[in-house]
Order: C-alpha cells, then sequence, then structure tokens
C-alpha cells in the first residue's frame, strides 16, 4: 500500500516515519525548504520509544505521480484551503484521505472536495515538536493515532489499513465509533485550548484559582450543550470525564495554541471555539465563556 503523508512535521511526520520503519511504502509531501533538509540529513525521530533516521522519499506539489493508496494528512486548518489543492493530484478514486484535524469543518471541506466515501475519521494523541535541526522530538509516553469508517459504505475499504498499521512502533487502532471519538476530542482541545489562551497561562494556577477552574467548569458544559443540540454521539457525563483529565495534567501543561501565540503565530480560532460558536447560533444557545475565549483569539488574531 502506497502512503502519501502530507508535511513532514512533528504530527505527519512521526507517524509517516514509524511506517517508514515498518517497511512501508511512504512519502512525504513537502515545501522546497523542507525538502531540502530531508534530502541533507533525512527523516529524524528522538522519541522515548526509540530514535529513527530515514532517508525519506520526497515529492513536491505540483510533480506527477501515481495515486496514493491512503493520504495521511495533518496541517494547521489555516492552511488546509492551499493543501487540498496540492494534494488533489495525488488523490484517485479509490484513495482514501485521513485527517488527523482537530474539529469537524475540514471534514465538510474535504467532503466537498474529495467525496464524502473517500474521507475517513482520525485523530491522534501525541505530544512532539520539530527542533531547530529539523527532528522530530517526541518525548510523551502517549503517541496514539485511531482512525475509523464514517460510515458503512467505507468499512471494507478500511478494514485493509489494518495491516498497514499492524507492527508498527506506535499505538495505531482502528476504532468502530470514530464519530465520538473525534467529538470528545474536540471537546476536550476547544476547552483545554480556550482556557489556557483566555488565561495565558498553564493549566495548573488555572485549575488552582478558584474562579479559573469555575470557568474551565461553565466552558465544557457550554460546549457539552452545544454539541448535544448538534445531535452528535458524546457520552453521557463527558464533561466531567474531560474536566477529571484536566485535573490530572501536569502543572505546567499548555495547550498548542497557547503555544502558537506565544510564538505570534497563527491560531486555529475559526476552526475550533468560531465553528462551536456557528453551532450555538444555529440552535440559539447563549455561550458566554465560550464567546469571551472567541473574542479574547479574534483580538489577539487582529493584534498579532
Amino acid at each position: 500500500m502506497k502512503v502519501l503523508v502530507v508535511g513532514a512535521g512533528a504530527v505527519g511526520g512521526y507517524f509517516g516515519a514509524r511506517l517508514a520503519e515498518k517497511g512501508e511504502d511512504v512519502t512525504f509531501l513537502v515545501r522546497e525548504k523542507r525538502a531540502h533538509l530531508l534530502n541533507e540529513q533525512g527523516l529524524q525521530v528522538k522519541s522515548i520509544h526509540g530514535d529513527y533516521q530515514h532517508r525519506a522519499k520526497i515529492v513536491l506539489a505540483g510533480e506527477k505521480r501515481e495515486p496514493f493508496d491512503l493520504i495521511l494528512l495533518s496541517v494547521k486548518a489555516y492552511h488546509l484551503k492551499n493543501v487540498m489543492e496540492e494534494l488533489a493530484p495525488f488523490a484517485g478514486n479509490q484513495t482514501l484521505i485521513m485527517p488527523l484535524l482537530n474539529g469537524f469543518a475540514h471534514l465538510e471541506m474535504l467532503q466537498e472536495r474529495f467525496s464524502e466515501d473517500r474521507v475517513i475519521g482520525g485523530l491522534c494523541f501525541i505530544e512532539s515538536t520539530v527542533d531547530q535541526n529539523g527532528a522530530i522530538v517526541q518525548t510523551s509516553p502517549i503517541h496514539e493515532l485511531v482512525y475509523g469508517a464514517l460510515n458503512s459504505e467505507q468499512a471494507e475499504a478500511v478494514e485493509k489499513l489494518e495491516a498497514l498499521f499492524a507492527g508498527s512502533n506506535a499505538e495505531i487502532r482502528k476504532s468502530d465509533r470514530i464519530l465520538a471519538d473525534m467529538w470528545h476530542k474536540y471537546m476536550f482541545i476547544s476547552g483545554l485550548s480556550g482556557v489556557t489562551t483566555l488565561f495565558r497561562s498553564p493549566i495548573g494556577p488555572i485549575r488552582e484559582n478558584e474562579f479559573g477552574i469555575s470557568v474551565t467548569q461553565k466552558l465544557f458544559y457550554e460546549i457539552g450543550s452545544i454539541m448535544r443540540a448538534e445531535g452528535a454521539p458524546i457520552a453521557d457525563g463527558i464533561e466531567n470525564i474531560q474536566l477529571g483529565k484536566i485535573h490530572n495534567m501536569t502543572h505546567g501543561m499548555k495547550s498548542s495554541m497557547q503555544r502558537d501565540m506565544e510564538k505570534l503565530t497563527e491560531v486555529e480560532a475559526d476552526h475550533l471555539q468560531g465553528y462551536l460558536l456557528k453551532l450555538a447560533e444555529k440552535h440559539k444557545i447563549e455561550a458566554q465563556v465560550l464567546s469571551m475565549v472567541y473574542a479574547n483569539l479574534k483580538i489577539y488574531e487582529k493584534n498579532r
């Protein structure tokens, strides 16, 4: 099975490298600057699960290749529109596209561009970054990728992916409830990124402050009410489960969106919190804390 990984960054680069390490046919669609670095020193992974260096197969946008069987997509939401056009020549009629973005706005865009049958569900849990030398650094025990069919018509094609992922040095599994998994992660990421960017703080000081933890609780319950109104298949009591995760996080844990703000780079405000606010408006739900979070992010974007 031929796999195309869009980008060779902290997420796609990591899981793509683990597939290549296993011996799978993996190609990375990259920009010229990244291509130069990969040609010069290879794709490097530094991980507590084992280091790996690989002379990666690469392709640039605009080059002609045969269609791939699977495209693994893990870009920032604000790059998606341009990236879709770059990957289109590599997607055939039978190509499966697995996005690992958070939220749901991207699914609508991808399904409209490539058809509902070809876009499958996916998400990941990993703490990784690219260091100043271009190596992917992964230091957490968690390196999990979850995928699954979004409808019954995809089930047979998705089943064939199990052989591709089996035996790789990462936790990759198929889920029969991928939609619920994606909604649950969407809730957690939107809540965590919301409060850490609102208070400009790691999670520890927020949860230790009575008003900080109160705002956090209200935000998760607002998100839950919006998702239920939309008919999302979320579990009963999922808000308390997510808040439990917040309490169990390390004191200095920051969301990736907060780190992006600290670096004065773009954020996924519209893709995450903004999309939820559109659903709230659709269902006539008042979401005061979520509105405050979104306003904070949009003001940051304007002043950046």
